[in-house]
């Protein structure tokens, strides 16, 4: 099952395409420069940097080609050649982003990962980087017949619902759960703190939550613990919070969550085995809140990495206006929510 392609892909996204190197095995577009943001005027997208991500075969061989037709999109890193580019690109996140980029009239952005990469991020969360992002609506582009890709892109919808029930109390709306979805991949973000509105998740749902059932429905319409309306457009959900149930809910979350949830909870030294561990987590009242410790470790760490990362990829103008623009937002956001 390939992740739904959303409605109205729009010809200027793939316009935009037609400037890159065409190995993509997926490409998206993403962002509040493609979807509508709470406080946002009517034409709310054409002042707003289109956001894209890129996924390729071959990292090498893509940057050396896009070297050849867009090199001043490149910081002074392009004066090192693809290789070095694709090497600084496996750092942190494993993705490498191109900013501030005009094109066709716009500011664009685009990161570049390989297919790999990606596929180990939506299986196992090692960062929850651009595994976060195909958690919420996104514009595909692009998508090959990569079956193994589609099948990641398939589980990790299901493991955010599965670390989103374990953080929800056992009956709430549907609202709720695509908030709490939403917010995993901003859990410890310390740009949420600076430079984000901290409004980011709510302004993000409330006017897409037509496009988050496009997203779910074929996923909590197999989810016994739901009842999902389709025709009413709502769900009713009753989640098991037995440990019993929590602890079928917590084998099943990414490998690296399970990691992350084990080195909270595991004293060190004693070396217990994951199982074990997690039974132990199913146990706790606090389960919910040791499952969102854990994400908030994985995003931390990757989002730190991957922010020092473009002072390089970036430069240090693009990096300073980029970062302006993001504080610029953030305070804007802050203002509306006060007046």
């Amino acid at each position: 099952m390939a992740l739904p392609v959303l409605s109205s892909s729009g010809v200027k996204f793939r316009r935009v395409l037609a400037h890159f190197p065409q190995e993509l095995s997926l490409a998206f577009a993403y962002g509040s420069g493609v979807f509508r943001q709470v406080g946002a005027s009517a034409g709310h997208g054409e002042d707003n940097m289109l956001d894209f991500v890129f996924a390729v075969d071959d990292s090498v061989t893509w940057h050396m080609m896009n070297l050849l037709k867009n090199r001043s999109h490149y910081s002074f890193l392009k004066v090192f050649g693809p290789k070095q580019i694709s090497s600084i690109q496996s750092r942190g996140a494993g993705i490498y982003y191109n900013t501030l980029v005009p094109c066709n009239g716009r500011m664009i952005k685009y990161g570049v990962i390989s297919t790999d990469t990606l596929i180990d991020d939506l299986l196992h969360w090692k960062t929850l980087y651009v595994a976060g992002r195909l958690q919420k609506p996104v514009k595909i582009l692009t998508q090959n017949e990569n079956s193994k890709l589609q099948a990641a892109l398939v589980s990790n919808l299901k493991s955010a619902v599965t670390a989103a029930f374990l953080m929800l109390p056992e009956s709430f709306s549907e609202e709720d759960l695509y908030m709490q979805i939403a917010g995993l991949s901003y859990s410890g973000d310390f740009r949420m703190v600076i430079g984000e509105d901290r409004s980011k998740v709510q302004n993000i749902v409330k006017p897409n939550v037509p496009h988050f059932q496009k997203l779910y429905s074929n996923i909590l319409q197999d989810c016994p613990q739901v009842v999902y309306k389709h025709h009413l457009g709502r769900l009713e959900a009753s989640i098991d919070k037995s440990p019993e149930g929590q602890f079928t809910q917590l084998m099943a979350l990414p490998r690296t969550l399970q990691q992350k949830i084990t080195s909270l909870v595991d004293p060190p030294g004693k070396n217990r085995d994951v199982e074990e561990i997690l039974l132990q987590v199913a146990h706790d009242p606090d389960c919910g809140f040791v499952v969102h410790q854990g994400i908030s470790g994985i995003v931390r760490s990757s989002s730190i990495v991957q922010s020092a990362k473009t002072i390089l990829t970036a430069g240090a103008k693009k990096s300073v206006t980029y970062s302006m623009k993001k504080l610029y937002k953030m305070t804007k956001g802050w203002l509306r929510k006060t007046s």
